[in-house]
């Protein structure tokens, strides 16, 4: 018996269960985004995250809505299997403070692309007389994920500068790819995923999603004596130099800012300074410290003194050990 031609390519029911998918997807990412968001140290991943999360629980409120439409109980998120969960469950598990390109090759390189994908090819095959609610939402998160994909391409590419992380980002995404497949995408109805689009990163509207990417600059504006006065710091502080350490504190804070340093473990293989600001004749110089077991962040406050430049104040904001360390 011939479909009628006003019928849609799912039933009632199959729609409402295909919606309650999309929720799952829709919603569980926006409480994994916005888990991330405090786990995020670069600024620009941070803010793309918290845009990105508004997004994804207006998805799913739309979502939630239109089911009562299809007479199903309204807000409900169902996924379309076990293997699904499994599949967001590992997506989920880069939490540690140097994994944010792991965080966002998942997101922007597997969960969105295969959502618009999905997203896409339900579009194309809806009836426009029958479904226009349904198309309506579908519209709005196309648009929504095609913007997404392209703004988080953007700064995924700025932070995969080593080919140490663009290895690492490569392994995540076949990793995850195989667990989504191994589900049957987000219908669940088998291994043929559907081909993902192309998200374009020049279109109209993704300027709005991004803050002005880190880069890393030649030289920060500071004084030249400062600059190889932090330089020196910094070698000392990065082979556990305390005693070299101690001369470079004002007097009257060699012993506590030596205790600050205590903690710190000696093996740093690299420094750099991340961030500099001046605040009346006195500067604060934040230092990052990366080692095969670890990262430190250390932010100091310096003054001069008698023509010399001396650390009045130090502070650890941040320490990290790597993930097998």
């Amino acid at each position: 018996m011939a479909a009628h031609p006003l019928a849609g390519f799912l039933s009632v029911e199959e729609s409402a269960a295909l919606i309650r998918h999309y929720r799952y997807a829709e919603e569980r990412m926006m409480r994994v985004m916005g888990g991330w968001i405090a786990l995020t140290p670069e600024l620009s991943a941070k803010l793309l995250l918290g845009r990105h999360v508004w997004d994804c629980a207006q998805h799913t409120d739309l979502w939630g809505k239109r089911l009562p439409e299809l007479r199903a109980p309204a807000h409900a998120s169902e996924p379309p299997n076990d293997a699904f969960v499994r599949f967001m469950d590992r997506l989920e598990s880069p939490e540690e403070f140097h994994q944010t390109p792991e965080r966002l090759t998942g997101l922007y390189g597997v969960l969105k692309p295969h959502l618009l994908a999905a997203y896409e090819e339900h579009f194309a095959r809806s009836n426009a007389v029958y479904e226009p609610p349904t198309r309506r939402i579908l519209q709005r998160t196309i648009e929504d994920e095609r913007r997404h994909i392209a703004a988080g391409r953007a700064v995924l590419s700025h932070l995969l500068a080593t080919p140490e992380a663009q290895e690492r980002a490569g392994r995540w995404q076949r990793e995850l790819g195989v667990l989504l497949g191994a589900a049957g995408g987000i219908s669940g109805r088998g291994a043929g995923l559907p081909a993902v689009p192309d998200a374009s990163s020049d279109q109209a509207g993704v300027v709005q999603d991004l803050v002005s990417l880190e880069r890393p600059i030649g030289r920060w504006p500071m004084p030249p004596d400062l600059e190889a006065s932090v330089e020196a710091h910094a070698r000392r502080l990065a082979r556990g130099d305390l005693w070299g350490l101690a001369h470079d504190f004002v007097a009257g804070y060699r012993e506590t800012g030596a205790a600050v340093y205590a903690p710190l473990a000696a093996g740093f293989d690299n420094h750099r300074v991340v961030g500099f600001g001046t605040i009346g004749g006195q500067h604060l110089v934040k230092v990052r410290l990366d080692g095969p077991a670890g990262v430190a962040v250390v932010q100091l406050r310096w003054g001069n003194q008698d023509g010399s430049w001396q650390v009045l104040e130090a502070e650890v904001v941040r320490t990290e050990t790597k993930s097998g360390s």
